[in-house]
């Protein structure tokens, strides 16, 4: 057994790590061909079947090319593979699901692929049932895999290199590794990937498990039960049946999505392997208590809001309506701070009470907050917000009392000062970014509200906000081929992050 196991591990360093995620990728095929065999439609389950065989049969043909070369990119290379696998791998994720579809473009499948695999769920099909059963479990799947290499990236890659939000307390330069990390482990990356992904991969897949069992003890259906625990453990909130609003298992079910959304909050809701320099304590940890208190504090704020608007129209009396309206807001506002998407049936019934239009700005701000540090969330990240207050608290401090020592901790004084920088720097590049893309889907014909609600929804990895955050749903369908070639390209830029982008262009890598 043992002897096994070391050649598998062998094996594992060996392959270039894109063929890996090929590999595994081409055998996840065969669930939905399953799937599809099962409901007895053949001709789905066989896009499924021979694209698997296709991608394995490809896989084993260049791994037999290149037996003999070894990898030695190290961090920085597995980051570039992590580059092609969001950019490059929805191209053969594309093939079965054009191939199943056949009434839409192959970029149409392009782009609805990299928006699963980038865990973004902008949904192309506005009609849920437009699509067959084993397409929907397959955009389901795709983006709960892009979950889980964020989850393996940010602590194997991301976490070294001070990139994803480690920038803001690593005591190195963005792109480099540094110190604080076990030095074979630098020395050996791709046994670290593996040492990680055998611990963080079980954890995944058994909340996934354990969410998917509970929603469907609470009455939720078998393929929506297992559809929605993969969007929120991924962040994507891709839905076959339109949302929270297609559900079965009513306010239950609702209450089980909020409890696991919260995962995405802090890296240490799961594990302290990425805590360099931060708290190992979760009721310490800034992240958690920031979120914590955006999701009780804005829907407490919108309630008092409510009351009022209430009490002028003497609707004060009708308590359940109240409870209805606060828990509305919170599930929500969770949801799009987690960057997942999810609206709450009775989000409406809180927009109601208050009289309030429709809250487009609320739901991007959250949006573009995002969640934790090396969580599935996208967004700028808690972190770097939580940088940027302590930074602006001390320089009220010093208003004050301008030859004043700050009292915070060492960490927090690292935070305050260099983190703030690093954060600050990484605001402007995202501003950047978002301005940029804004302007080029501006000059390729969508208006300005269109133009920013799917810069913001691109760029954090939000999908869900171009149904929620304008006047009108925005038809993905209806915008030219060019429009949906820079939203691809933006939904890769909001996954990976531009700081990331620009440590690939380091010349060290290029010279290995």
């Amino acid at each position: 057994m043992q002897r096994v196991q070391k050649t598998q591990v062998g094996l594992l360093r060996r392959l270039p790590l894109f063929l890996l995620i090929w590999g595994f990728v081409s055998l996840s095929m065969w669930v939905p061909a399953g799937y599809g065999l099962y409901l007895d439609d053949h001709p789905v389950s066989r896009s499924f079947f021979y694209s698997g065989i296709l991608g394995l049969f490809g896989v084993s043909m260049i791994a037999i090319a290149v037996s003999g070369h070894t990898p030695k990119r190290g961090a920085l290379g597995q980051l570039l593979v992590l580059l092609a696998t969001f950019a490059i791998l929805p191209v053969f994720l594309a093939i079965p699901f054009h191939d199943a579809l056949q009434t839409t473009s192959f970029l149409n499948a392009y782009f609805d692929m990299v928006s699963a695999i980038t865990t973004t769920g902008a949904d192309l099909f506005n009609d849920p049932g437009r699509l067959a059963a084993p397409l929907h479990l397959w955009r389901a799947q795709v983006g709960w895999i892009g979950g889980l290499m964020m989850w393996i990236a940010a602590s194997a890659i991301l976490a070294p290199l001070s990139l994803g939000g480690f920038e803001v307390t690593a005591r190195g330069q963005p792109g480099r590794t540094v110190r604080g990390f076990n030095q074979a482990e630098l020395s050996d990356p791709r046994g670290r990937l593996i040492r990680i992904t055998r611990t963080l991969a079980p954890i995944y897949a058994g909340l996934t498990l354990v969410m998917t069992i509970l929603l469907m003890i609470a009455g939720e259906q078998g393929l929506t039960a297992i559809c929605h625990a993969m969007s929120v453990m991924a962040t994507s909130g891709i839905s076959p049946v339109g949302g929270i609003g297609g559900s079965t298992a009513g306010l239950t079910g609702e209450a089980i999505l909020f409890l696991f959304m919260f995962f995405a909050l802090s890296r240490l809701t799961f594990s302290t392997d990425t805590a360099n320099q931060g708290y190992a304590r979760l009721d310490k940890d800034p992240e958690f208590r920031i979120g914590l208190m955006i999701v009780i504090g804005l829907p407490v704020l919108l309630f008092l809001r409510h009351w009022l608007a209430a009490y002028d129209v003497d609707m004060v009396g009708d308590p359940l309506l109240a409870l209805r309206s606060l828990w509305g807001g919170m599930f929500t506002v969770l949801s799009f701070l987690t960057t997942t998407g999810f609206e709450s049936t009775d989000w409406e019934e809180a927009r109601t009470w208050s009289g309030l239009g429709t809250p487009g700005l609320i739901l991007m701000g959250l949006a573009l907050i995002g969640g934790g540090v090396a969580t599935t969330a996208g967004g700028v990240k808690l972190l770097r917000v939580f940088a940027l207050y302590l930074n602006g608290l001390r320089e009220m401090e010093r208003l004050v009392h301008p030859s004043s020592v700050s009292g915070e901790g060492v960490g927090n004084r690292r935070i305050q000062k260099d983190g703030a920088f690093i954060a600050w720097i990484f605001f402007m590049l995202f501003a950047l970014s978002l301005a940029t893309v804004a302007v080029v889907l501006a000059a390729l014909g969508s208006s300005f509200e269109e133009a920013l609600v799917l810069s913001i929804a691109a760029l954090s990895t939000t999908g869900p906000l171009i149904n929620f955050a304008a006047e009108a749903p925005i038809r993905i369908n209806e915008l030219g081929d060019a429009s949906k070639i820079v939203l691809c390209f933006a939904m890769v830029l909001g996954r990976l992050e531009t700081l990331a982008i620009i440590a690939l262009l380091t010349p060290s890598l290029w010279r290995n």
